[in-house]
């Protein structure tokens, strides 16, 4: 059950981005992702009474929501300096491995041999989806932030994973308000606060359905290994392809189709090891 529920969170997150991302063409890509998170807060707010939660947790989902706000930004300035073909597999292979070798090294997981197998295919797949072309040399400059970006979206996934399994929703609140403050912070220094009304909209929409997202992993992990639930959620990537080659009539290349099939390839392998 817990590997549906990261699947379906890996959708949401999915989802958020291409949204974000045609709002993006559009409007400043970290106003875009402000609107989002301010969206997702508010609609995070009824979560305060599913349970009551403990001072560790809330703790833990303010690092959720620093890693957040740090993984945003951080992205959204790799993308701006190079090709996001080179700083969406960099964040998102970050994201994967820091919760795999947290889960493995310091809570002692061991997922099972198909897990793992799923999991090492799991990786190449992220890479391949998220590449659209060769790479040049003016695309390594932003390869730097597009690693720190991985670390900041990998800290959210330990984070809420970390999350004790009797404490209540409250940790996604707090994780959802704080990453707003530094991403105000950075749009006030943009001086790019204010956007037109159609694009907040749909990052307004796009923002409560990356707290839909935040919520199902945060299920998933309670079920399942921090490690597997994280990889499989960090495999949202192929989302967005789809979703440009049906409603953007975007071409995919051969190595994004070789990573679809290695992604459904890992979710078999996956999703086998928990029956």
């Amino acid at each position: 059950m817990g590997e549906a529920f990261a699947l379906s969170a890996a959708l949401c997150f999915g989802v958020t981005h291409f949204v974000c991302g045609v709002l993006a063409k559009r409007s400043d890509g970290v106003t875009v992702a402000l609107y989002g998170q301010i969206s997702g807060t508010i609609a995070s707010v009824p979560l305060l009474w599913l349970g009551s939660s403990s001072p560790g947790a809330l703790g833990w989902g303010a690092l959720s929501g620093l890693g957040t706000a740090a993984g945003i930004g951080c992205l959204y300035l790799a993308m701006g300096r190079g090709a996001v073909s080179i700083a969406a597999p960099a964040s998102d292979l970050g994201a994967a491995v820091l919760p795999v070798l947290v889960g493995i090294v310091f809570l002692a997981e061991r997922p099972a041999v198909f897990a793992l197998v799923g999991m090492v295919a799991a990786l190449p797949a992220i890479y391949l989806v998220s590449r659209g072309k060769e790479t040049g040399a003016s695309d390594l400059s932003s390869l730097g932030l597009a690693l720190l970006a991985g670390v900041g979206l990998g800290t959210h996934f330990v984070a809420i994973g970390a999350i004790g399994p009797h404490d209540g929703f409250a940790p996604i609140v707090v994780s959802r308000l704080v990453s707003v403050l530094p991403l105000a912070f950075l749009a006030a220094v943009r001086s790019k606060l204010t956007m037109p009304a159609k694009p907040m909209v749909g990052a307004a929409a796009a923002g409560v359905v990356g707290t839909l997202a935040t919520v199902l992993y945060f299920v998933a992990t309670r079920s399942e290994l921090v490690a597997t639930a994280a990889v499989l959620s960090a495999l949202y990537p192929a989302i967005p392809v789809v979703l440009a080659l049906v409603f953007l009539r975007e071409r995919i290349s051969r190595r994004q189709v070789a990573g679809l099939l290695c992604a459904g390839a890992a979710i078999g392998l996956i999703a086998a090891s928990g029956n």
